[in-house]
C-alpha cells in the first residue's frame, strides 16, 4: 500500500490452517525519494547537528599512528559538513572535554568554523583512560545547545571501557536513546566488541572495526556523508494487533539484523512503537514481525496487524522546537500527515490480513523471504555462539556452531560473511558445514567477523 512519505509492503503467507495462530511476515519499508514533499522534509529542515567523539586515551599513542590518523579522520569528517550544519568535537578519556567549540556549545559549519575546528583538532594529544559513558553524557549535553532535530554522532575508541562500571555505561546509553544516533568504530584490536555494540545498538547506529588506522579518514568521510543523507528524524514503526493477539518479535533484518522487540513503547490500545531512527530519501529496510493471533473459524478473515510509520518531534531542550510538548517539523498531525491530537504524522501504512483454510496447498507454503531472513538470523546467532565458545576454549562447540554458520552463509548466498568465516575456519564442505578451526586466527579477522555478522544479504519479493 502506498502512502505519502513511505510505502509499506508485507510479504507472507496469508492463509492459516484451521486452528493456526502464528503469523510471520517480512515488512518492507521504503522512504519517498521526494525530500521536498509534504511529509518528508527538505534537507536541513529544523536543522541537523553532528558531534565527533575522539578517543584520546593513552593507548591511542601506541602506535602513534592511531592518534595521528584519528586527528586526520576527524578533520576529514569536518570537511564533509555542509554550511549551516551544527557541529562539535569532543575529546574522550576517563573524562569528556569539549574540543571545539571549547565552551561546550555547537558551532555552525562554514569555511571559517571548519578551519578553526581543524586547527584545534590538530592539537589533540593522547593520555588518560577510557570512560565512554562520560563521552555520551557530554555529547547529549552539547546537543541541547542547538535547535537541531536531526542529531548524529561518531564515536571512535581503541580500548576497553576500563574507567567506569558497566552500569554507568548502560545508564549513559539509556539517557541518550532516542535523542541522537551514533555510529561507532573501533580502531586496532584492543577494544571490546560487546562493549561498543551496546552503544551502537542502543543508539541505532553502525559498528565496525578499522584494523589499520590508515583507513580511518575514508571511513569517517563515508559515515558523515551517510548521516547527511538522512532527512527524516525519529521515525517509529507502529504495530497494531487485534485483541487477544500477542507480538512474538519485531526485528530489522536488512540491511542488518537489529532486534527491536524489547524496545517497544506503548502507543495506545493494542499498539506499540518500535524505534527505527532517521531515514534518507529512497532508503529501504526490511523488518521481520511475528504475531500470535486468536484462532478463528474456517473461511474467516482477520486483520493480524496494521503496520504504520509514524513521525513525531524528537526530544529537545525546553522551549525549543522538537521538545516534548512543542511543535516539531511535522506539527501536531494525524493520519497521513493531517492534523491530529497525537503530535505525530502517519507517513505510511500496510495491512497483514489472514484467512483460515482447510486447503493445505494454500496454508503450507512458507514465504521465501520469511525463510531467507529466518536463516540470516540463525546465521548471526551461530556466529555469535561459535565465537563465544572459541573464546572460552570449547573447540568442539565452536566448530559445530561455526560450521553451521558456513552452511547457512552458503545457502543464503552471503558471500561477504562466508569470506569472513573462511579467515577463522578451514572450510572442508560448505554445503554440509564441515569445517576445522584454524590453528592460528588473526585477532582482527575474528573481530571483523563478530562486528559484521549481523549484515544480511537482501532478497527481493518474488
Amino acid at each position: 500500500m502506498s502512502m505519502p512519505g513511505f510505502t509499506v509492503d508485507a510479504d507472507y503467507n496469508p492463509y492459516l490452517p484451521v486452528g493456526g495462530q502464528d503469523v510471520s511476515a517480512i515488512v518492507t519499508v521504503t522512504a519517498s525519494r521526494e525530500p521536498g514533499g509534504s511529509i518528508v522534509p527538505p534537507p536541513d529542515a529544523g536543522g541537523r547537528a553532528e558531534i565527533i567523539m575522539v578517543d584520546c586515551s593513552g593507548s591511542m599513542d601506541w602506535p602513534p599512528t592511531k592518534i595521528t590518523e584519528a586527528r586526520a579522520a576527524t578533520s576529514a569528517a569536518i570537511d564533509v559538513l555542509h554550511d549551516g550544519v551544527w557541529f562539535a568535537v569532543i575529546r574522550g578519556t576517563s573524562v569528556a572535554l569539549p574540543v571545539y567549540p571549547p565552551n561546550g556549545t555547537m558551532a555552525v559549519a562554514n569555511p571559517l568554523t571548519r578551519e578553526e575546528a581543524k586547527r584545534t583538532v590538530a592539537g589533540l594529544r593522547s593520555y588518560g583512560g577510557t570512560a565512554i559513558g562520560e563521552w555520551l553524557r557530554l555529547a547529549r549535553q552539547v546537543f541541547t545547545t542547538s535547535p537541531a532535530v536531526l542529531r548524529h554522532a561518531i564515536l571512535l575508541t581503541d580500548g576497553k571501557n576500563q574507567h567506569e562500571a558497566p552500569q554507568k555505561l548502560g545508564e549513559a546509553i539509556a539517557l541518550c536513546e532516542g535523542y541522537f544516533s551514533c555510529d561507532c568504530r573501533g580502531v586496532g584490536t584492543d577494544w571490546e566488541v560487546s562493549e561498543v555494540r551496546r552503544v551502537s545498538t542502543g543508539l541505532l547506529g553502525t559498528l565496525d572495526i578499522v584494523p589499520d588506522p590508515a583507513g580511518l579518514s575514508a571511513d569517517f568521510e563515508e559515515m558523515m556523508r551517510g548521516a547527511l543523507r538522512k532527512h527524516l528524524p525519529n521515525v517509529m514503526l507502529r504495530m497494531w494487533i487485534p485483541q487477544r493477539a500477542t507480538v512474538k518479535f519485531v526485528r530489522q533484518v536488512a540491511p542488518s539484523i537489529e532486534d527491536l522487540t524489547a524496545r517497544r513503547a506503548e502507543a495506545g490500545p493494542q499498539a506499540g512503537d518500535y524505534p527505527t531512527g532517521a531515514w534518507a530519501p529512497g532508503e529501504s529496510r526490511d523488518y521481520h514481525v511475528g504475531i500470535v493471533v486468536p484462532p478463528a473459524g474456517l473461511g474467516q478473515e482477520m486483520l493480524a496487524a496494521r503496520i504504520s510509520l509514524v513521525a513525531g518531534s524528537p526530544p529537545g531542550p525546553p522551549g525549543v522546537p522538537g521538545s516534548f510538548g512543542m511543535p516539531g517539523p511535522f506539527g501536531a498531525s494525524g493520519p497521513f500527515g493531517m492534523p491530529g491530537p497525537s503530535g505525530q504524522a502517519v507517513l505510511g501504512q500496510g495491512m497483514i490480513p489472514v484467512t483460515w483454510t482447510e486447503n493445505e496447498s494454500l496454508s503450507t507454503p512458507i514465504s521465501a523471504r520469511v525463510a531467507h531472513y529466518t536463516g540470516q538470523a540463525e546465521l548471526a546467532t551461530a556466529i555469535a555462539d561459535g565465537l563465544e565458545a572459541h573464546k572460552r576454549g570449547d573447540a568442539e562447540i565452536a566448530t559445530v556452531r561455526l560450521g553451521k554458520a558456513v552452511r547457512l552463509a552458503h545457502e543464503a548466498g552471503n558471500e561477504e560473511t562466508a569470506g569472513l568465516l573462511s579467515k577463522v575456519v578451514d572450510v572442508v564442505d560448505e554445503a554440509t558445514g564441515t569445517v576445522r578451526l584454524k590453528r592460528k586466527v588473526d585477532v582482527a579477522d575474528e573481530m571483523a567477523l563478530d562486528t559484521r555478522s549481523v549484515k544480511t544479504v537482501r532478497v527481493k519479493k518474488g
